[in-house]
């Protein structure tokens, strides 16, 4: 698991460190120059092609698009993690801090 932490601590530096580069320089930067929006359209339309690709691979039993799609989704949801100055390390910490509570517990918790 060390391995995958790295990967997103390096890919959130990553992410940090393109944020204030030129558009021309990096897609990541572009999408920041271009605002919370069109970061907000890009998570939109990869979570609609993640829900697409995980019914064909139900279907197909082919998960490598599901795959791709996922990592499309997460990549763009840091982005926008990172336009509002967060990270995935908050998020982590939030999912760490779910553990041993039920999820129903959890969920209505959350409606108060």
């Amino acid at each position: 698991m060390s391995e995958q932490n790295d990967i997103l601590a390096e890919l959130t530096r990553i992410l940090e460190q393109r944020k204030g580069a030129g558009a021309g320089e990096s897609y990541v930067a572009s999408l920041h120059q271009k605002g919370l929006n069109k970061i907000l359209e890009k998570v939109g339309e990869e979570a609609t092609e993640t829900i697409l690709a995980a019914k064909d691979a139900e279907r197909s039993g082919d998960k490598r698009e599901l795959i791709a799609e996922t990592a499309d989704l997460w990549f763009h949801s840091l982005v926008m993690l990172s336009h509002l100055d967060e990270s995935a390390e908050s998020v982590l910490n939030e999912l760490a801090r779910r553990f041993g509570v039920s999820g129903h517990d959890e969920k209505a918790a959350r409606s108060k």
